[in-house]
């Protein structure tokens, strides 16, 4: 059993969907009831911009895999918030109003958004969370193993401090959004690695992922700390990375400490190249996004078999007990992983990443 911040997930035994044959099986079941057949939409709402994966590849990963799951009759309807739960109750009531089969809900703010979730369920239309675990009587939940992201990103910079590693050695965490429920489990799972091992001197939750406030938070711990005296961030992404660093060139540090990020974007991905970055966390979008598809259609059609096969996991929110999920598991990104993460799983090229600016550094690291 694994136990996340505000969820337990209880792992039961993988099950082969191919292998057994059950892509391709029709059945009732509790968890869901046949109401559609391929032509189908699905609302998409996802969250900010400020991290391009939602643009760049969930919303195109889950498009692409609901046209193939439907024959090409089924669509997405999309409506992204740009950080903002104001906009994002708005877009939720749109689809409601325009009657969309299923909601994919990536939250903003996972507490706000619960009368909308309600409201959703009032008419009819079932909501998957997507990535955040929103709260309402969502059906479904889907993610990654949002602890072990931090379990990872905090193994990670203890590897980098290296076996000299003193309980001594001063930690800055720039942390998440304080309204993105994923935030506070990748803490947890950093600090359950972090505790006893280092100084945590300063931590900051980062208001809506937002580079800018991470930089502005990072100024600040290095005029309270001292530029030398920091031996490692702890940045909960590759945008929060993104502002620690620019600070701390800003204060005129030329040696990076170790840096973590998250999400694998192609700017982090370079720096990591670079060397101004230590690693980020690898999280497959296609896996994520493909299963997500696959969990939207199969409840709106009533495959009650596939769907349970797609949810063995379950988890439980504050509002909400037992729910179905699936989570999907996250490996690091270093100098020596590049090969077998992005460029093996055809997220970026060696030409996407190795630009003029970065030849140098990944013919150093054998990058060609």
């Amino acid at each position: 059993m694994r136990r996340i911040a505000i969820s337990v997930a209880v792992s039961t035994m993988t099950l082969s969907l191919a292998g057994c044959g059950v892509l391709n099986a029709a059945g009732d079941g509790a968890s869901a009831s046949p109401t559609k057949g391929d032509d189908v939409t699905v609302g998409l709402l996802l969250p900010e911009k400020a991290n391009t994966r939602y643009d760049k590849f969930d919303y195109p990963i889950i498009r692409d895999k609901v046209a193939e799951l439907t024959r090409k009759q089924g669509k997405v309807t999309y409506a992204n918030a740009d950080a903002s739960a104001t906009r994002q109750a708005d877009q939720l009531q749109q689809m409601i109003d325009d009657k969309v089969d299923v909601i994919l809900l990536d939250a903003v703010d996972s507490h706000a958004v619960a009368d909308g979730v309600k409201k959703a369920k009032d008419a009819g239309i079932p909501v998957i969370a997507y990535d955040r675990l929103a709260e309402g009587p969502i059906d479904a939940y889907i993610s990654f193993d949002n602890e072990l992201v931090g379990e990872v990103q905090a193994r990670s910079l203890l590897e980098a401090l290296g076996s000299d590693v003193d309980t001594s050695d001063k930690i800055v965490m720039m942390n998440g959004s304080p309204t993105d429920p994923n935030a506070k489990q990748f803490k947890q799972g950093a600090l359950s690695e972090l505790n006893g091992k280092v100084t945590i001197a300063k931590t900051f939750d980062t208001k809506d992922w937002k580079p800018e406030v991470a930089e502005a938070y990072m100024a600040q711990a290095i005029g309270q700390i001292g530029k030398s005296n920091i031996a490692a961030v702890y940045a909960a992404n590759d945008g929060v990375a993104g502002g620690v660093i620019k600070a701390l060139k800003t204060a005129g540090v030329t040696h990076l400490p170790p840096i973590t990020g998250q999400d694998a974007e192609l700017d982090a991905v370079q720096r990591v190249v670079a060397g101004e970055q230590y690693m980020s966390v690898y999280k497959s979008y296609p896996d994520e996004a493909e299963a997500a598809a696959q969990m939207a259609v199969t409840k709106i059609q009533g495959k009650g078999i596939q769907f349970d096969a797609l949810t063995q996991d379950r988890v439980d929110s504050p509002t909400a007990k037992d729910i179905p999920a699936k989570l999907v598991q996250v490996s690091a990104l270093t100098k020596d992983t590049i090969k077998s993460t992005v460029i093996e799983d055809g997220i970026y090229s060696v030409d996407d990443i190795c630009t003029a600016r970065y030849k140098a550094s990944c013919a150093a690291i054998g990058l060609r």
